[in-house]
């Protein structure tokens, strides 16, 4: 099971590089994108095609591959495999058959935008994958997740990130943080943390951010509130918000005390005013 690269082709590891010079075969979620990947390695292997809609028959011709004594690698088209890809099927399959699977660790979205999500510690997290795509089965399946006391690991396409959005802000309380990470190690990569009510007014704040995919990092419950008697929710509201709003959202949802998050809020914007002018 081969890692590859979610976006920047440089962050393929020396050990996917020499695995995938030794198979015999190459498994893949897409024939043509893993042929377009590995020509700009400079390799080129026979490759089979595992996708979701053939994993389970695919599976059995990659056990009859290995049986005949062949080494095949797995890759999906991005990340590690088998999360919230293809590849679980072919694992349960090869290791019934009594195969051993090694993983090659890489590139993974999960972990690249829990990273630097800021998490406070210990930084437990589950992660949900993607929600439904039908509005009544999305809200019911984030009203259970969010009963959890852990923070929650959301992956979203560019056309329901909208919806999504507009789900949390409906079902999530509105002194969480949610890390929003857009196009992780592609060029016009943004990653920005800020309160769930945020979330819809900076995805449409400028319209290339409704592009490409997404990583969201629902931070555990009241994370927000318990940091510095509300500063930290006070700097996020800041960023979308004028002085006067920011500080009676902070005060309301951290139970600070309002003169002391005015105050704050003056220096922040002082020191935001100095930074732009150079």
């Amino acid at each position: 099971m081969v890692a590859t690269p979610i976006g920047n082709l440089a962050d393929i590891t020396l050990r996917a590089l020499h695995v995938m010079s030794l198979v015999d075969a190459i498994a893949c979620e897409d024939t043509r994108h893993t042929q377009g990947m590995l020509r700009l390695y400079g390799l080129d292997k026979p490759l089979l095609a595992v996708h979701e809609h053939n994993e389970a028959e695919a599976a059995q011709q990659v056990c009859s591959r290995l049986a005949l004594g062949q080494r095949i690698a797995y890759v999906s088209d991005a990340g590690t495999p088998a999360i919230s890809d293809p590849g679980a099927r072919l694992v349960r399959a090869a290791q019934t058959a009594g195969y051993r699977v090694m993983p090659l660790p890489g590139v993974s979205s999960v972990t690249a935008a829990v990273s630097v999500s800021g998490l406070s510690p210990p930084a437990s997290f589950l992660f949900a994958g993607f929600l439904p795509s039908k509005a009544t089965e999305r809200h019911q399946v984030l009203v259970q997740l969010l009963k959890t006391p852990h923070a929650l690991v959301l992956l979203e396409s560019p056309h329901r990130i909208e919806a999504t959005a507009r789900a949390l802000g409906e079902t999530s309380s509105p002194d969480r943080l949610v890390t929003v990470a857009r196009e992780l190690t592609k060029q016009f990569e943004e990653i920005d943390t800020m309160p769930v009510p945020s979330l819809a007014p900076w995805l449409s704040a400028h319209p290339q951010r409704l592009r490409g995919e997404f990583v969201l990092v629902l931070h555990a419950p009241n994370a927000m509130a318990t940091q510095d008697n509300g500063h930290t929710l006070l700097a996020a509201l800041l960023e979308e918000l004028p002085i006067k709003s920011a500080v009676r959202l902070a005060t309301q949802w951290s139970g600070g005390n309002r003169n002391e998050l005015y105050a704050a809020a003056l220096e922040l914007k002082a020191g935001s005013n100095k930074d732009s002018l150079g």
